[in-house]
């Protein structure tokens, strides 16, 4: 039962957020193009052997928008995006921000179904690729190439060439969609998250301010363009004057790699999951990384002997520990970790600029500093919803009156409580969603997926050791049918992210549950050992 707090502990808790900062919601492409207008021959993007200035960029860009301009393609439209991580990449996603419209990054590496309901399910104008990595055939998007002058298509000759200094006499859609990012869906099919250029704008330029970033600086861009966290890589550094490095393809995964990358070109601001940035703090040459001044953390759970460990060989540097879904534009709380400080955990901190945080009962009632309870996030933060999902966007988009005044706000389904000194701390999830190298999955899209398996009569998937998945199913032949897990997993593989294929799937004779008749997770036995190859004489 919801029990009322004081007025004194309400009072408490709305003064945990922060003042609202008045802001003009320009664009971002926007306040790039003014800020190539000062610095037009600065350098902008590395990547391999290819290097942009500011005009050439946006040069490139303006191509870009102007073909699809061509294609009928402008504000409110939504453009695909299949291509490796390069130049290219860069100058397509501005590109098509100066069209108006809003980008949608499509893996080349999902399977072809899932790619297919992404473009579906935003209603895709258009789908750009880049050679090699298009798509397979049965998309029903129509395809451009980013390949010079056939960009367009059709053969026709290439429209004029756009100039992007008309963008910085303003634009018309500061309240439209800049990007439609897609994460699991717990009902079988990823949802796509409309990410508003007002949201992304708040976001960025508050990070300008509390990470200080300006002209000196050097950005590294490694995340997968699918997650969030690389709406941030790839466009802050061009709002202050600074420069992007383009990791190569893979490269977010090696180690080695990042060293080099980062020492090559001074790199100033990194982010990392922490499952991969444990790896990078044992890099043998990770101290050579004397450039690196500011080093976010997301995506999971930030241990405090990994933050101990980096301080410890890179001082020079601030780690802070950033929290923050898709659903309200990349990071909505901060906290900059002072080894002094760190107890047990590290804390996900204070809410950013323009962001509102409630923690709530299941009565949606404020609860008090130090209980737990769900938490919503309000502000300039929040995304439009979900692209063709509107029965899912009001389930977790709704309107409440927590803080004394009718306020949109986003359900997280995250488990947290303020400090008395008010800050957050994460405690977990209220549902099954969990972490896979800092990308969400819903457990129960693997597991409907499973069922659809003409073999498979239930499925039960479960998180293992914090990074295993591991697949529990009933097949409907009944118990003696052996499970054929290479062929399972393969259907998965063909359905499904590489992230969310589990590593084991193992047959049960039925799916243990509690006396309430739900699923009993904690019931679900250890997967059996895999059989040894023999080994020859």
């Amino acid at each position: 039962m919801s029990q009322r707090i004081s007025r004194r502990d309400r009072e408490t808790l709305l003064g945990f957020n922060p003042d609202p900062t008045p802001q003009r919601p320009v664009p971002v492409h926007e306040l790039i193009c003014h800020q190539a207008l000062r610095t037009p021959d600065a350098i902008a993007v590395r990547s391999g052997g290819t290097v942009l200035t500011y005009r050439e960029l946006l040069d490139a860009a303006a191509l870009v928008a102007g073909r699809l301009a061509a294609d009928g393609v402008g504000p409110g439209a939504v453009v695909g995006l299949c291509a490796p991580r390069g130049a290219k990449l860069v100058v397509a996603v501005l590109g098509v921000l100066l069209s108006g419209a809003a980008y949608l990054p499509v893996d080349p590496q999902h399977p072809a179904h899932r790619q297919r309901a992404m473009l579906e399910s935003a209603h895709a104008a258009l789908l750009l690729v880049d050679g090699a990595e298009s798509p397979p055939d049965g998309h029903p998007t129509p395809v451009r190439s980013l390949a010079g002058a056939s960009i367009g298509g059709t053969g026709a000759p290439p429209a004029a060439p756009v100039d992007w200094r008309r963008y910085v006499a303003g634009s018309d859609v500061r309240d439209g969609l800049c990007c439609v990012i897609f994460t699991s869906g717990s009902t079988g099919e990823p949802k796509g998250v409309e990410v508003t250029h007002a949201g992304l704008a708040n976001r960025l330029v508050g990070m300008l301010d509390v990470h200080r970033v300006g002209p000196g600086d050097v950005l590294l861009h490694k995340t997968p363009y699918t997650f969030d966290v690389s709406m941030w890589e790839l466009l802050l550094a061009f709002l202050a004057g600074g420069s992007l490095v383009v990791a190569p393809p893979q490269a977010h995964r090696d180690p080695q790699a990042l060293v080099e990358l980062i020492v090559r070109h001074g790199v100033t601001m990194v982010h990392f999951v922490p499952s991969m940035l444990a790896l990078f703090v044992t890099e043998p040459d990770v101290g050579r990384c004397a450039s690196l001044r500011v080093v976010l953390c997301g995506g999971e759970a930030l241990p405090p002997k990994l933050v101990n460990t980096l301080t410890a060989v890179l001082p020079q540097a601030s780690v802070y520990n950033m929290y923050g879904p898709a659903e309200a534009t990349i990071d909505v709380t901060a906290w900059e970790c002072r080894r002094p400080e760190l107890g047990d955990t590290v804390p996900i901190g204070r809410p950013l600029s323009n962001v509102s945080a409630y923690v709530v009962d299941e009565q949606g009632e404020l609860v008090a500093p130090g209980v737990a309870g769900e938490l919503l996030l309000g502000g300039a933060c929040l995304a439009r919803g979900y692209a063709g999902r509107p029965e899912f966007t009001a389930e977790r988009f709704v309107q409440t009156e927590v803080a004394g005044h009718r306020e949109r706000v986003y359900r997280t389904g995250d488990l947290v409580r303020w400090s008395a000194e008010g800050y957050l701390d994460y405690l977990g999830r209220i549902d099954t969603q969990v972490k896979i190298r800092g990308q969400r999955v819903e457990l129960g899209e693997i597991e409907s997926t499973l069922r659809r398996h003409p073999l498979v009569d239930n499925a039960v998937v479960v998180l293992r050791d914090a990074r295993s998945l591991v697949a529990y199913v009933v097949l409907a032949a009944g118990p003696r049918q052996e499970v054929d897990e290479s062929a399972l997993r393969a259907y998965l593989a063909e359905r499904l992210p590489e992230h969310m294929v589990p590593s084991r799937i193992v047959g049960l004779a039925q799916i243990p549950t509690t006396r309430h008749g739900k699923v009993d997770r904690a019931a679900l036995p250890p997967p059996p050992r895999r059989r040894a190859a023999p080994v020859g004489r």
